[in-house]
């Protein structure tokens, strides 16, 4: 059965990673992707594709969020959303509950819920600084949301290979960096399997890095 996926912030490292992946592996033959970025250009050589689909606007343009959402399967949101009123949140929420989509996934950081420790703890938080705030909001609407959410809390990102530990809402999260292809690697997983993960707030690293005090790139 196809299954429609729409992501949005499609030009982003991670999302593109996701992308390749989707139109080139054999698991993902029967996905088709929309893609919803500012500039469309920026992913001319996918437009030809006959599984790919572009849309050009923006994401705090709740009625072309909104208009995307249409026929979709499964949404992957791949940008943390820092904005003071949450417009991401709220409108990546809206469009769903109007045009009855339920599986999302959503970007964030890790420290939500002050779940990392030690020094790498205090670096983290004040690094993000005014952006954890709207980061805890878009959590806590998502959690409100009624919707079958999974947020990702991201490590510090580096271009290594694929190796990752995932820990759930109520577990230290385990290591300060990982990569962006583990990162992908999750969110293909949730993509073939929608119950993976659901209604639950996951954190991915590399255990490697585990009791680092900065990132390791």
């Amino acid at each position: 059965m196809t299954k429609n996926v729409l992501i949005l912030a499609a030009n982003g490292q991670i999302a593109r990673i996701v992308e390749q992946r989707i139109l080139s592996e054999a698991t993902f033959a029967d996905v088709n992707l929309t893609l919803f970025l500012r500039h469309a250009s920026r992913l001319q050589a996918l437009q030809d594709n006959s599984r790919v689909t572009l849309i050009e606007g923006d994401i705090t343009d709740a009625a072309a969020v909104s208009a995307a959402m249409a026929d979709q399967n499964v949404v992957f949101v791949a940008v943390v959303d820092h904005d003071r009123q949450n417009r991401l949140t709220r409108n990546v929420i809206a469009g769903m509950q109007a045009h009855h989509v339920s599986r999302v996934i959503f970007t964030n950081v890790l420290g939500l819920y002050n779940e990392v420790g030690g020094e790498f703890g205090r670096w983290n938080l004040e690094m993000i600084g005014a952006g954890m705030a709207p980061a805890r909001a878009s959590d806590q609407l998502l959690e409100d949301s009624g919707l079958d959410y999974t947020t990702l809390r991201l490590p510090w990102l580096n271009d290594r290979d694929i190796k990752y530990t995932v820990t759930t809402k109520d577990q230290p999260y385990d290591g300060v960096s990982g990569s962006r292809r583990s990162v992908a690697d999750v969110v293909l997983t949730i993509i073939a399997n929608p119950d993976k993960y659901s209604r639950d707030s996951i954190g991915i690293a590399d255990p490697a890095t585990e009791g680092q005090d900065r990132p390791v790139y």
